[in-house]
């Protein structure tokens, strides 16, 4: 079996463990993710779903109440205005479920994060 398929049925899998309107949300975020970086590789990693492109770009999972998303520290820092609205630590912020997904920013954020990754992997 391809790598990547093995890792995307692993992704499923995670995804299909939540409540439908939890899985819609994260389907939606996947597919965000995969169109901001189409050359990343999707697997898992610390058990949940993880984009890596010159190493991770973003990962991501579901709570009770909200998606966790952990663009690292950088990508926290450099759009710290713009994710002052939600509840977040050094290298992650908290999407709630009972509000729409921020998706430009999101989108915005996995572009910084190949950009940073590309430029890290050509030094």
């Amino acid at each position: 079996m391809d790598q990547n398929r093995k890792h995307s049925v692993l992704v499923d899998e995670y995804i299909a463990a939540f409540p439908t309107d939890v899985q819609l949300k994260l389907q939606r975020l996947r597919q965000i993710i995969r169109e901001a970086a189409p050359l990343a590789e999707e697997k898992i990693s610390y058990k949940m779903p993880t984009y890596a492109q010159h190493g991770n770009l973003v990962h991501f999972a579901a709570y009770t109440k909200h998606i966790g998303f952990y663009p690292a520290p950088s990508g926290i820092l450099a759009f710290k205005e713009q994710l002052s609205k939600f509840k977040g630590a050094k290298g992650s912020v908290q999407f709630p479920l009972d509000e729409p997904l921020p998706e430009e920013l999101i989108r915005q954020i996995v572009e910084f994060r190949v950009k940073e990754n590309e430029e890290r992997s050509e030094k």
